[in-house]
């Protein structure tokens, strides 16, 4: 649908049944972002909260809680925006097939920024602290935006088509900022802002920053979206919409999005930072403070029906899982296409998305011998770490595409076990040590510091898994309560973590009492707080295993060796994956506002038949 607006898609939703309104005024500390999560476990509606407690706009979210709604959102647009994004990886598909991908081509060409000076009069003017000031979690810093557009653009390139919009996170108000003068920015450098900041910094200039909120939905989903190089998110958005992307400049040359609901713009000087969050995040756990970059606030617009956009995250899946499937609808292969001899890759959302990556890779190199080794799929897995945001993971499971043609990285458990039944212990296991990992991850010794680790298979199945705990199992005293997570993993019950000498000692103990027990069956065994938890369900397993886990510091092995600087053991694969004192808290639910939150949920209540 060609929306012009959010109010249209909002309209459009209800109208369909995929949106209701929330009628009662809603706190937005904590409470809106409770019923949305409780809303998305259930799989349930967007969400229009009419009446937001002190501030007089209303605010929508869940837009992009199931597929089913993202397709229809885009149910014009879709199939032509994938052929897009396919053109611009190869272009030579429009010179063999000129008919077939002439609608493609009339897209993009359609899509090009327009440029509406005369929308500069549909826009008020309000503060930072009358926007919805909503806090998602008990120990966040302060309120996030947490669906923004973030624009900037290229000092050497001027201009919309040279520019960068981004999703990153806002802090609008807490810590030390200057409430309505100052907020704050999260973001890595790597990104396409911190080149647009480099770039001013080298010369002295701040930076000019413009934030959307809202808009036609098209809009975010572009500021996410890993787009070929030379094709701009503007462009996209308006390919994806089937409505161009509108924008002006105003008075003091900020570039304003003429369709947002809301816009904020200011500066950004160089070297000025400062402190940022705790925000909970993506991974499951708080994002610590840190300094980030202060933006000044020079002007906060928005439209005379506008409407806030907002979304929550927290330990997946969360609407955010969603765009991710959106995402690979559009871009299909694409990654594939950039690194030969890749068939696929995923990143495991169960796992917070960047801490785990399954990959599955051509293994050719070694036809002569009896049996496949991994040796092409080690290059592949190489250029898979070496790659935009796939850079930032700490665990790559890599699978031969040879050994089962029908291998699927989207089937966790299925996937696992492939490689658990045909995996070397004594050659396959390959660290990168102190490295960088993401930003948001506490495992590792620092911040962005840690290690990683890729665990290859390739070959035929060289053991049966089990999927229960051998009749007299014995444990070294600290060790207790043993769970089969899935076919071939044993998670044990340990004591609390206290220190790195204390592990290893504990480690000592546990490889001298498992060293002489068959263990065949069970090439990998996870150390927990909570066993039981861990073991309950595979997205349990995957988010413990692999969250609190740096794998350098924290996998070891039974009758483990190091020959020619390569490790490996001869018996199973531990795995610490219990909490250590520099770890993030997790995110845990304020039981109050849960109360609340039923309430709504009784008969009368707008969540009545939702929860």
């Amino acid at each position: 649908m060609a929306y012009k607006s959010l109010a249209e898609c909002v309209s459009d939703l209800e109208k369909h049944g995929h949106l209701i309104r929330i009628k009662e005024e809603v706190d937005p500390y904590l409470e809106m972002a409770a019923i949305h999560l409780r809303v998305y476990e259930k799989q349930g509606p967007a969400l229009l909260f009419e009446k937001v407690k002190g501030s007089p706009f209303p605010a929508v979210s869940n837009l992009f809680g199931t597929l089913e709604r993202s397709k229809f959102i885009f149910r014009d647009t879709l199939p032509k925006v994938q052929q897009l994004v396919s053109l611009r990886n190869d272009p030579i598909k429009a010179l063999k097939n000129p008919f077939k991908y002439a609608g493609s081509a009339l897209s993009a060409l359609s899509a090009l920024p327009l440029r509406t000076p005369s929308a500069k009069r549909k826009f008020l003017k309000t503060s930072i602290s009358q926007l919805p000031q909503i806090v998602n979690w008990p120990m966040d810093g302060g309120p996030f935006v947490t669906m923004p557009q973030v624009y900037t653009e290229d000092v050497d390139k001027p201009g919309v088509l040279n520019a960068n919009l981004g999703m990153y996170r806002i802090q609008l108000a807490g810590n030390d900022y200057i409430q309505d003068k100052e907020i704050g920015l999260h973001y890595q450098i790597h990104r396409g802002i911190g080149v647009h900041q480099s770039k001013a910094n080298a010369i002295g200039q701040p930076l000019k920053v413009s934030i959307f909120v809202g808009g036609p939905p098209s809009h975010p989903l572009a500021a996410v979206m890993p787009l070929p190089e030379g094709l701009s998110e503007m462009t996209f958005a308006g390919a994806l919409g089937n409505r161009r992307f509108r924008y002006f400049y105003d008075d003091e040359g900020f570039c304003i999005s003429a369709d947002a609901d809301f816009v904020i713009t200011g500066t950004v000087y160089p070297n000025e930072n400062k402190p940022e969050g705790p925000f909970g995040d993506h991974l499951g756990y708080y994002s610590l403070t840190h300094p980030f970059p202060l933006m000044k606030v020079h002007n906060v617009y928005h439209k005379k029906d506008a409407i806030w956009s907002f979304t929550v995250v927290g330990r997946p899946p969360q609407e955010d899982t969603s765009f991710g499937a959106l995402i690979h609808e559009i871009t299909g292969s694409a990654i594939p296409q950039e690194i030969h001899g890749l068939k696929e890759v995923h990143a495991v959302d169960a796992a917070g998305v960047h801490p785990l990556l399954f990959a599955i890779g051509s293994e050719r190199y070694t036809p002569y011998l009896k049996e496949r080794r991994p040796q092409e799929i080690l290059t592949i897995a190489n250029h898979i770490l070496g790659k935009n945001q796939l850079s930032l993971a700490k665990y790559l499971f890599i699978a031969a595409k040879e050994d089962n043609e029908k291998l699927d990285t989207h089937h966790i458990e299925d996937f696992i076990r492939h490689i658990l039944e045909r995996i070397d212990l004594t050659r396959d296991i390959h660290f990168y040590t102190n490295t960088t990992i993401d930003t948001l991850d506490y495992s590792g010794d620092g911040l962005n510091s840690g290690s990683k680790v890729v665990i290859a298979a390739a070959g035929n199945q060289k053991r049966e898994l089990w999927n229960y705990v051998p009749d007299g199992l014995q444990l070294a005293n600290g060790f207790s309560k043993a769970f089969i997570a899935t076919p071939g993993i044993l998670v044990l019950q340990a004591e609390a973590y206290l220190s790195a000498e204390k592990t290893a000692a504990e480690i000592a103990l546990l490889n001298m009492a498992l060293m002489d027990q068959d263990l065949s069956g069970l090439p990998l065994i996870v150390l927990a707080d909570d066993a039981g938890f861990t073991a309950a369900t595979i997205d349990n397993f995957v988010w413990v295993a692999f969250t609190r886990s740096n794998p350098a510091a924290d996998i070891y092995g039974i009758n483990d060796f190091t020959i020619n600087k390569h490790w490996g053991c001869k018996g199973s694969l531990i795995i610490d994956a219990r909490k250590k004192p520099h770890h993030a808290p997790e995110l845990v639910k304020d039981e109050e506002i849960e109360n609340k939150v039923n309430l709504l949920a009784q008969k009368g209540g707008s969540l009545y038949g939702i929860i």
